[in-house]
């Protein structure tokens, strides 16, 4: 028993003595009291038992029992056998280490009529874990489920309940003497002696009871609940198998699932298949496997695996947990810890080497197995097992529905006896069938039950490969109508049976069976099935294939296949074809023809048809079985079988040459022959040697023409920012409140890669050259580049602390913004629960863990960019990423300007067309030599992986084929071409120049073991051949650093020119020009970039076993890259890039010195870049780094030419047009430093990748040498014949077969019945498809991220976006210049650019409004918290006051009309006020009807300091985003009435964005009209309202004169408030200074309300803001002078004096003078100034005149001088009202108009009752002609013109008689039409004094029936 008590009791003999002793003494059946020794040892605390635990109640005899063992039934669990585990081999004497006699043992016999059958006990109730592993058992607290094991039962494990005082603790002592325990069948409870309690469950004992040996294991729940075997009782001191360490790990509870489940859950099902494992716990010799069909079982993913833990047998796990697909991970439960255990231990921990990758539970059935002895207990490591079992779960038969889950029937009470498999339904598996014939069949699971399997399993596999398209998933209708499908229309099984042998028939003898093809084969049987149905709904019914034509048409089909399909017919079950096929199999001689398929139908009459297939072809079983495995469980098959030694006769056979001599033996014959020295390392012939001290000393020429370093951005890359950028402003814009950019400052980030020491350096790199850190003022220019690596995080064990530093940043900073840019996201994007059950794989999860935690998900200051190449895992049904957040590539055919571009992306498209090139080397290419060595390799070594034995080949003939072209050419003929070729080339090309420069070679080989032996081996090879100086071999291992001899780094940094002594090459980028071969390694290739002297690809590792879409296109991505366009001039044509491939390749390569000319890109083209903001250039290089680099290029010859002297001129026009706009300050002007550089900048419109140096060679910077075609073309790439036929067919403008896959690994598809994906679907429309039609699997990141079972709807993540672009583009370098884009945005948001412009109120009397000179000029200012916004802003506080809460509140505004007369229109206006629900408290609304009466106005004696008492009035028109309408911090969110004033026809779109805001909507009539038209209303309406008012408050007593008559009119371009004050300065000759603050709207209000007397003032207003205000123009507190953009308005004072409400500009001027001259005071604030902001949309902006009959669309500008035209011409008539037409030919026509008065300031132009902007050269003196009005003296002015405007009747001959004119003045009259203004020529006498032609009459060029308006010139005589 091994207790030791605590030292009391030492000897084991006592024990053991003391033990039989007691047992037998107790041996009696009543019940008694508590033995001694628990009194002894009990704790205290401990419940008593009370009466009813000790002997059952009757109910509970009548419990429940699952009927599982139904007659058409769905499953059989009755026979289930465990695996052949390691404790069968104990034997009974080894269980007692006692010296002692066993006591002679008689069973008592059983009560009479109880039932005595094994694995129940006597109440009739099973025991059996595979029956109660699913059932929730109820146990005592302080009791332990462990199993029991019976003799008569080894297969199976009995549940019993025992009391845990009596088990034994971790260590194996502290066991209590004696027994208590409960049967959990019938729920008796109580036995106190084991013997008892034996007898009770049926143990069927042949020695005397123990506990000690027959309670074997405590049994343990998954996390699926699942009850499963869990770790051996530890009874003897931890000597029973397990290393105490271990049995620490194992505690009851742990959570290790053996369940088996559905790949997804829409499918019942699970996992299976028979496959070679590298776990060396289950490889039985013989057992007995059922298996059954009923899951989506897909090709790759779904093998069933040996657990290396709990081998128990799981069966009613199936029905429920399959059909909902909940377990670990995707039906792959695992293993994990990290101490190699012995053989038999069932511990947590897997083994290194050798545990399972995913393993997932075996359900195993049949007698018991034979000893297997294979495994000594001191063995190291055990025999590998070839085969493993798979699940005992009998397949459905055919009476249940396809869809359902298998069901256990109603439950009967009673006693059942087990029932027997017939013998029909079993296959004995011959033995030696491997051995004998080469060949391990697979069976593929087709329709119907599935026989079991014994004897000999270990040599068959079962595949699920096809298995769902026989199960027609049931479709939504409209999925089924888009299908071309009708619901009815099904496959019957005879039809299905046909099509699949008509399918193998056809795949002839290369190819393997696809899923994804036989689904559209069968999606197109029923298509036409569907067609024809309804051809013949009229007509006759078409008759279908009858079961007993069956036979006869399927041998038929069959006949014309050469003997490749044969056909095996039976009558009684499956179990006969397959009996027949595999015992034809085993006695077949090597030497027969094997059919490849051989397809097994039973045609039963009872259950109708049933098929399955056995594949015997070498070539297809050996692919089925290998493609069933994932990648990280055949690399550890791989690795187990180098491991063992297996390979040895393999390596043995690689010994000798193909010529038969000893490989070794040759080698150092050679290498004595050549003594010392070794072939000259570069610039010399293969024969040439020198010695090894003077190779290593040779120095090749200096390659100045070399430019690595340069970092630039390109255009694609600055488009595809741009739309990163414009995606994030999308997020903010939503309205969500999930980002609110306005917030953030600073932008910080942080990079994670995946596990890839070459990449981080790539990464790092890549950060340092772009200089973001500088950009982002993260880092010091100084100590950027140190600095640069806490950016870039690596996803392994170390990230979870680098990472939680990131987090607590993101907590700490909350107004910076955080990007996380998960770099290669689609690489382990597994979740972090399965990864708990890790399969050893260090990086399992890790991506999940960090990317999904909580923080990540709430922190509202971060945004993750996830980047990926291959972005299909990430675009499931679950997928976090909105598919409005994926930002795809630019599609590189609708770039705007291609011809520019000097490179071309060439990648997997392209790869495929370059088939059809008809080139006599393909870029693409398979090696059919290679391939057929080795198919005769794989049929002698079938026990072999194949990739094993690919790579055993593939170094013999590289080695091989150096020895060919060094020493012994007669092993030519034994390489293949392909392989002589490549190392021809590599060897020869350093030797051609004295650079000494070469070739790459990458040879891929994912096994790291593979990789190495390749390495030692070609390394040793190339020493003895003397080549160790002419190139280098390379592991590229991702796990570490690059490795280069010293020799060949001294040469590296020859070429580059000015490295430090301590470089070393960190990146496959900086080996640009080393002769070399790198052997990458690796599960996936992580997106390293190569250098651009990469020339080939080695794939021809790469074979069936890549059967994901993402594992074979991220293969041949390592060859995409960027080639020029003109070297590839010949082939250009037939690569068809864009469809102008003709006209783009006309540059030839000689044209480099002119291309560079329009290589200039300006900045951005707005006037209003400011230097505020660093030193971002366009192309993306910072300032920072540029002045040396331009240094540096001017070195270089090829860069001088004529684009030099342009310098950099402003002039050129930037080619982003429309998308500059908005975001033009994005990039800042080019620093300084540049612009004095006289080189220019290399072209940043050439696409290319972020990889810089290879992606870019510029024209003029090709090696010298090497000038030649394969300078640029891509990089040639030799694949294996399997992945040849999928990425190479192209047939009939398919897309390639690898586009139809299975898009990765981790995920499923959804249904087999779908569309096909189309060669010209776009990314987006790709993405779109997998989120349709595929889901993550259950070991998937996402696969929780199930929708919301309420509304279906799936959360995706808010903040998350998706880059995705294809391998190499360039999306490094992009995502870095959007960071630095957002930032500049940020910034920008926090900007705004104001007018700053002189003052308007000169100090002469000139009152000349400058409306447009050339260029207004702006300045940038930051916002400050008192601004005005647009809709763009969001924050916390405003969004109340900006957004509906809810949709109902659109439709919560009412609309009121209001109606009022005007005097001055003549008639009555109505218009509408729209008033939100909360702001109604600022009307009056009738009692009855709420009609609306007035607008509360306050008095004049309020004093409120949380409201202003004016309302304020914006007219605004085209600016419903853009108006700064949004006052409420300005306002300081304070009560205020704000009323837009909005025309007509804009109304909805105001109304959308401003919901809250209450609307003035003008008459439709006002719709062409300007703003003179708004302020008219404006005005009118408060004048009304004001008397209303006055009306309603005198009836409650207050007095007209104290309510409050005044309003703010201000412009919908207000942006910020100021206040100003003098600084006295001592020193007398100084200027004083000008102090300025930042103060809200309300505060200057509130002051200028507080003015006393202020109701005797007509106009008050502030100064408007201008750089140039100085202490002067702040002398005097207030000024009588010009207002405008932002008044204050006294309605009362000025009810008289009107707006001209046709006026488009200067409006305000003239009713400023009028006001004035009606003797009215107006005074302007001056310490107070307003900043309005430049907006670029709206205002008059819209107004585009074009002619009123468009002749042709591409007509040139209307001029301003056009606007005009002599009446009755044939002039083109514009669409425009005239008024418009006028005001605008007006501002420009001042010399032709008034040729005296320009620069005449003193002879200012006369203007009469109405002030026009004539242009900023002419002055302009304004007087009033009406009576008592006040004047400017105008005595002893001489006038230089006259402008009468629409002159009234006040305006007399006399008046005009008082003013003198200069000689030659002139005059222009304006009237309404040509009769009224020759009445107005002779009512004023005019032509007394001027002088008319006829030639001088115009009108303006509108059409009569918009009015025109007529004006006359003359001039003064």
């Amino acid at each position: 028993m091994g207790n030791s008590y605590a030292g009391q009791l030492k000897s084991a003999q006592f024990e053991e003595a003391l033990h039989n002793s007691i047992e037998a003494s107790l041996r009696c059946s009543s019940v008694v009291p508590r033995p001694i020794f628990s009194q002894l040892y009990l704790d205290p605390d401990q419940h008593p038992f009370s009466s009813a635990d000790v002997k059952p109640k009757v109910e509970d005899l009548d419990k429940d029992l699952v009927h599982r063992y139904t007659q058409n039934g769905s499953l059989d669990f009755s026979n289930n056998l465990t695996v052949n585990e390691m404790e069968d081999d104990e034997d009974d004497e080894e269980m007692s280490d006692s010296n002692s006699p066993p006591i002679p043992y008689s069973q008592k016999p059983a009560p009479e009529g109880s039932c005595t059958t094994d694995g129940f006990c006597q109440a009739g109730k099973d025991l059996r874990l595979v029956s109660l592993c699913m059932e929730q058992i109820d146990i005592p607290a302080g009791f332990l489920l462990v199993g029991a094991k019976s003799p008569n039962l080894p297969e199976h494990i009995l549940v019993c309940a025992v009391d845990k005082r009596f088990l034994p603790d971790d260590h194996g002592k502290n066991a209590l003497l004696g027994f208590s325990g409960n049967c959990i069948g019938c729920g008796e409870r109580g036995f106190r002696y084991f013997t008892e309690f034996s007898n009770h469950i049926n143990l069927k004992l042949t020695t005397q009871p123990k506990k000690q040996k027959h309670l074997k294991y405590y049994l343990v729940r998954s996390s699926q609940g699942v009850l499963s075997k869990g770790p051996l009782i530890c009874w003897k001191e931890c000597r029973s198998r397990q290393s105490s360490a271990t049995c620490h790990s194992m505690k009851p509870n742990s959570s290790v699932s053996s369940t088996v489940t559905p790949e997804n859950g829409t499918t019942n099902g699970y996992k299976s298949g028979f496959i070679q494992t590298d776990s060396p716990i289950l490889s039985p010799a013989n057992s007995a496997i059922n298996l059954s069909g009923a899951q989506d079982l897909t090709r790759n993913k779904n093998v069933v695996k040996p657990l290396a833990l709990s081998l128990q047998v799981v069966g009613k796990t199936f029905a429920a947990d399959a059909a909902n697909g909940n377990s670990s991970h995707g039906g792959k439960s695992s293993a994990s810890s990290s101490t190699p255990a012995r053989p038999g231990n069932y511990s947590l921990s897997p083994r290194p080497s050798y545990a399972s990758g995913d393993q997932a539970t075996m359900f195993i059935s049949g007698p018991p197995k034979k000893r297997h002895r294979g495994w000594y207990p001191g063995s190291p490591v055990p025999q590998p097992g070839l085969v493993v079992p798979v699940p005992t779960v009998r397949p459905l038969s055919r009476s249940e529905s396809l869809l359902s889950a298998p069901v256990p029937q109603t439950p009967l009470t009673g006693i059942l006896q087990p029932r027997p498999i017939p013998a029909g339904e079993t296959v004995i598996v011959p033995e030696n069938l491997l051995t004998n014939s080469g060949v391990r069949p697979v069976i593929l699971i087709g329709y119907g039950t599935l026989p079991y399997f014994y004897g000999n399993v270990g040599d068959i596999v079962v595949s699920p490969l096809l298995v769902n398209c026989y199960k027609i998933p049931q479709l939504e209708n409209k999925d089924l109508e888009h299908l071309g499908l009708t619901g009815s229309q099904l496959l019957s099984v005879e039809n299905m049976i046909l099509l699949t042998i008509q399918y193998l028939v056809r795949l002839g003898p290369d190819q393997i069976p696809l899923r994804e093809e036989f689904e559209q084969i069968m999606l197109k049987a029923m298509q036409e099935f569907t067609l024809r149905e309804r051809a013949l709904q009229m007509g006759a019914q078409c008759a279908p294939v009858s079961p007993g034509q069956l036979p006869w048409l399927a041998r038929l089909i069959a006949s014309v296949s050469q003997d490749l399909v044969h056909v095996i017919v039976t009558q009684n079950s499956l179990a006969e074809g397959i009996s027949e096929t595999l015992r034809t199999l085993s006695e077949m001689r090597h030497y027969q023809r094997l059919p490849d398929y051989v397809v097994a139908i039973c045609a039963s009459k009872i259950r109708g048809n049933e098929f399955c297939v056995v594949v015997l072809g070498q070539h297809q079983s050996r692919a089925l079985a290998e493609s069933m495995l994932t990648t990280s469980e055949f690399l550890k098959e791989i690795s187990y079988e180098l491991i063992t030694g297996k390979v040895s006769f393999l390596a043995s056979h690689f010994k000798t040459t193909s010529l038969g001599d000893d490989l070794d033996k040759l080698l150092d014959k050679m290498q004595q022959r050549r003594g010392e020295s070794v072939v000259t390392p570069f610039n010399g012939d293969l024969h040439e040697c020198v010695s090894a001290q003077e190779a290593a000393a040779m120095i090749p020429t200096q390659n100045l023409d070399l430019d690595i370093e340069t970092f630039q951005i390109y255009q694609p890359q600055l488009t595809v920012a741009r739309k990163l950028l414009s995606q994030v402003c999308a997020i903010a814009d939503s309205g969500s409140q999930s980002l609110d950019l306005g917030h953030f400052s600073k932008v910080d980030f942080i990079i994670i890669v995946p596990r890839s020491e070459v990449l981080v350096q790539q990464t790092l790199q890549r950060i340092r050259q772009s200089g973001v850190l500088v950009d982002l003022g993260l880092e010091e220019n100084g100590t950027a580049y140190q600095r640069a690596e806490k950016y870039v995080v690596r996803l392994d064990n170390e990230i979870q602390t680098k990472f939680e530093v990131f987090m607590r940043r993101v907590k700490q900073n909350p107004y910076t913004l955080f990007v996380l840019v998960h770099d290669n996201s689609h690489v382990e994007l597994t979740s972090v629960i399965s990864g708990s059950l890790s399969h050893g794989e260090p990086s399992h999860g890790l991506a999940d863990r960090v990317i999904n935690c909580r923080e990540v998900l709430e922190a509202f200051n971060l945004l993750v960019l996830q980047v990926s190449s291959f972005p299909y895992t990430l675009q499931t049904q679950q997928s976090r990423i909105s598919s409005s957040n994926e930002v795809h590539w630019i599609q590189l055919d609708n770039m705007e300007d291609m011809s520019c571009e000097e490179k071309l992306y060439f990648g997997l498209n392209e790869y495929s067309k370059s088939l059809q090139w008809g080139i006599t080397s393909p870029l693409l290419r398979c090696d059919e030599t290679f391939e057929k060595m080795v198919n005769t390799l794989l049929e002698r070594y079938p026990r072999l992986h194949s990739m094993v034995v690919r790579c055993y080949l593939l170094i013999q003939q590289y080695s091989e084929a150096l020895m060919a072209l060094t020493t012994m050419a007669s092993l030519r003929d034994h390489s293949t071409p392909e392989t002589l070729s490549i190392m021809d080339d590599l060897i020869s090309s350093p030797g051609k120049t004295r650079s000494g420069r070469g070739h790459m070679l990458i040879i891929r080989v994912p096994s790291v073991q593979l990789a190495m032996l390749a390495k030692e081996r070609l390394q040793e090879v190339r020493d003895k051949l003397g080549l160790q100086y002419r190139f280098e071999i390379i592991l590229g291992n991702p796990a570490s650093e690059l490795s280069v001899a010293t020799h060949f780094v001294a040469r590296l940094k020859t070429w580059r020119g000015n490295e430090p002594e301590e470089w070393t090459p960190r990146t496959y980028q900086d080996l640009e020009g080393l002769p070399c071969i790198v052997i990458l390694t690796g599960k996936d290739p992580l997106g390293e970039t190569f250098p651009r002297s990469l020339k080939y690809c080695d794939l021809r590792l790469i074979d069936s076993s890549y059967l994901t879409r993402t594992a074979l296109e991220q293969e041949v991505g390592l060859a995409c890259c960027y080639v020029s366009k003109e070297v590839i001039r010949g082939p250009a044509v037939a690569l068809d890039l864009s469809g102008k491939e003709q006209e783009r390749a006309t540059i030839s390569e000689n044209d480099s010195d002119e291309l560079l000319i329009d290589l200039e890109r300006p900045q951005s083209n707005s006037s209003a870049v400011t230097g505020t903001s660093g030193s971002i250039m366009e192309n993306g290089v910072s300032s920072s780094s540029a002045a040396d680099r331009s240094q540096k290029l001017s070195l270089t010859p090829s860069f001088q030419s004529p684009a030099n002297s342009m310098g950099l001129d402003e002039g050129v026009s930037a080619g982003t047009g429309g998308a500059g706009e908005t975001l033009k300050q994005e990039c800042d002007s080019l620093g300084p430093q540049m612009a004095s550089s006289t080189t220019s900048k290399p072209s940043s419109s050439s696409s290319s990748s972020s990889s810089g140096p290879r992606a870019v060679s510029w024209p003029g910077q090709l090696p010298q040498g090497c000038r030649g075609l394969h300078a640029a073309l891509p990089p040639i790439v030799i694949l294996s014949k399997a992945a040849y036929s999928l990425l190479g067919s192209q047939r009939g403008g398919k897309p390639p077969t690898s586009s139809s896959l299975l898009p990765h690994a981790d995920v499923a598809w959804v249904s087999s019945l779908r569309p096909l994906l189309h060669k010209d679907m776009s990314s987006e429309e790709q993405s779109l498809y997998y989120r349709q039609w595929t889901s993550a699997r259950q070991h998937h990141a996402d696969f929780s991220n199930q929708p919301d079972p309420a509304s279906g709807a799936r959360a995706c993540h808010p903040r998350r976006l998706l880059l995705t672009g294809p391998p190499q583009v360039g999306k490094t370098g992009s995502y870095l210049q959007f960071l630095r884009i957002l930032f500049r945005m940020l910034i920008r948001l926090l900007e705004v650019d104001v007018y700053d412009e002189g003052e308007i109120n000169a100090e002469a009397i000139k009152d000349s409004k400058v409306e447009e000179p050339r260029k207004r000029g702006t300045v940038s200012m930051m916002l400050t918290k008192y601004a005005a916004y647009n809709t763009f802003h969001h924050c916390e506080q405003c969004h109340q006051y900006m957004d509906c809460t809810s949709a109902s509140q659109m439709s919560d505004s009412t609309l009121h009309a209001f109606t009022f007369s005007s005097s001055m229109l003549g008639e009555e206006v109505q218009l509408y006020f729209i008033i939100p629900k909360s702001k109604e408290s600022h009307f009056v609304f009738s009692k009855q009807g709420k009609h609306l009466e007035s607008m509360r106005l306050p008095l004049v004696s309020d004093k409120n300091l949380n409201a202003v008492k004016s309302p304020i009035f914006t007219p605004s028109s085209g600016r419903h985003e853009h108006g700064l309408l949004n006052l409420f911090h300005a306002m300081e969110g304070i009560s205020h009435l704000h009323l837009l004033v909005v025309k007509e026809y804009e109304m909805p779109l105001y109304r959308k964005y401003w919901p809250n805001h209450i609307m003035l909507v003008l008459p439709g009539m006002f719709n062409n009209a300007g703003v003179g038209a708004a302020r008219f209303l404006i005005k009118e309406l408060s004048y009304h309202n004001l008397e209303l008012e006055r009306n309603r408050l005198e009836e409650l007593g207050v007095k007209r004169q104290c309510v409050w008559p005044f309003i703010v009119v201000m412009d919908d371009s207000c942006v910020l408030w100021n206040i100003h004050s003098v600084q006295d300065q001592t020193s007398q000759p100084m200027e004083a200074g000008v102090s300025s603050k930042n103060v809200s709207l309300k505060s200057v209000l509130q002051h200028i309300e507080a003015t006393p007397k202020i109701i005797h003032y007509a106009i008050l207003g502030i100064q408007k803001w201008s750089s140039k205000l100085t202490s002067q123009s702040l002398k005097a507190p207030f000024s009588r002078c010009h207002v405008h953009d932002f008044i204050l308005l006294n309605i009362d004072l000025t009810q008289n004096v009107q707006y001209d409400f046709n006026r488009y500009f200067c409006e305000d001027v003239d009713f400023n003078l009028r006001t004035n001259s009606s003797g009215l005071l107006i005074c302007r604030f001056n310490n107070f100034s307003l900043m309005k902001k430049h907006v670029q949309v709206g205002g008059q902006r819209d107004f585009i005149i074009k002619p009123k009959i468009m002749v042709s669309e591409s007509l040139a500008p209307i001029l301003p001088l056009q606007y005009v035209c002599a009446p009755d011409s044939e002039h083109t008539l514009l669409a425009a009202p005239a008024q418009f037409l006028l005001e605008k030919f007006l501002q420009h026509a001042s010399y032709k108009l008034f040729p005296k008065a320009i620069h005449n300031f003193k002879s200012p132009v006369l203007a009469i009752d109405c002030y026009l902007n004539i242009g900023p050269e002419v002055a302009i003196c304004y007087i009033s002609s009406r009576p008592h009005s006040s004047n400017v003296n105008c005595e002893g002015v001489f006038f230089s013109g006259l402008l009468l405007y629409l002159c009234d009747s006040f305006v007399g001959a006399d008046l005009l008689k008082k003013f003198k004119f200069l000689k030659g003045a002139t005059l222009c009259v304006i009237c309404q039409d040509r009769s009224s203004l020759r009445q107005t020529i002779v009512r004023l006498e005019l032509e007394d004094e001027w002088q008319f032609r006829l030639r001088d009459e115009f009108q303006t060029a509108n059409s009569s029936d918009d009015k025109p308006l007529y004006f006359l010139t003359g001039r003064h005589v």
